[in-house]
């Protein structure tokens, strides 16, 4: 996917996601009153409190600590030349005390700006790896992916919210035999308003696995090589992953969609990588099947051999 294709394609899909929430918005306005008005102010409200608050409840989950400069002198080098490359203030550096190899980026206007990797990703991946999957994370902060993301994440909530609200309703309604024409309304309405959520949340995993690739593409050009660099390390993430139970990673998977790569989906991954004798054999060789482009549908990262694939095709 080149880099224009990249672009249209994030602005089309967050169009279709304002456009199709907005028209949906004024229907149920025009269906149930200006009352219903009190319920998304109330979720936009919920939404930016949490979003100010989330990296401290990253930072208990996940048991992160700011990583001095004399512990790890030569990430911060790493970080704080990827971060003038990128034309973005140097984060804090973080460090992530979980049994995964993985990495993120985070923050908040009260929290600041943060990159964080764990312990087993600088213990597998090499310093080079680590410099290209920096990249990747300094793209997300550089495009403000955080922002996009919980932006877009509001309106299924509010349909998610407006939906039980009338679901409720209706059961309450239909309990005591009250208002049966009220009744019915309340019920169209919830019905379709958890249609709209189950909608607008596939748009916002889509919209997410085209940041992946955006961030991914800014890591290859602020990076030597980073195309290749990022592929390798990206393979060696998932291989290691797969190997964890699944059970050891279950703690850790409410916040899956910062990392770079999903926990969740390693063992699977894994598997796609396997084909052939190399890595470029095996994304070369890799058929991407009917399920393969279903289960990915329902990810909030990118099919693993696509992403691969496309790295490896920038400096092709």
């Amino acid at each position: 996917m080149n880099l224009i294709k990249l672009k249209l394609s994030m602005l089309g899909t967050v169009a279709v996601i304002i456009g199709l929430s907005t028209l949906f918005l004024a229907l149920v306005l025009s269906l149930a009153g200006v009352d219903i008005l009190l319920l998304p102010i109330f979720v936009v409200a919920f939404n930016i409190v949490q979003w100010l608050i989330a990296p401290y409840l990253i930072d208990a989950l996940y048991r992160v600590r700011e990583l001095p400069e004399s512990e790890l002198p030569w990430l911060h080098r790493s970080i704080e030349k990827l971060s003038i490359a990128s034309n973005i203030k140097k984060p804090k550096v973080m460090l992530a005390q979980i049994p995964i190899p993985n990495a993120f980026a985070y923050g908040s206007p009260i929290a600041g700006t943060r990159v964080a990797v764990t312990g087993k990703l600088l213990e597998i991946l090499e310093p080079e790896e680590v410099e290209a999957v920096i990249g990747h994370e300094l793209g997300h902060l550089k495009h403000r992916d955080v922002q996009v993301m919980m932006i877009a994440s509001v309106l299924p909530a509010i349909f998610y919210y407006i939906g039980y609200s009338f679901m409720l309703s209706y059961y309450y309604r239909g309990s005591y035999g009250r208002d049966r024409g009220g009744n019915g309304l309340a019920a169209l309405i919830g019905i379709l308003s958890i249609f709209m959520y189950y909608i607008l949340s596939l748009l916002v995993l889509g919209l997410s696995r085209l940041r992946e690739y955006y961030a991914d593409r800014h890591s290859a050009s602020v990076v030597e090589y980073g195309a290749s660099k990022l592929a390798s390390a990206l393979a060696k993430l998932v291989t290691y992953t797969s190997r964890i139970p699944r059970e050891k990673m279950e703690n850790f998977l409410s916040f899956r969609a910062l990392f770079i790569t999903d926990p969740g989906r390693a063992h699977s991954d894994a598997e796609e990588l396997k084909y052939g004798r190399s890595l470029a054999e095996s994304i070369a060789s890799r058929e991407i099947t009917w399920v393969d482009r279903l289960l990915e549908i329902f990810s909030t990262h990118p099919n693993i051999v696509k992403r691969i694939r496309a790295l490896l095709q920038i400096e092709s």
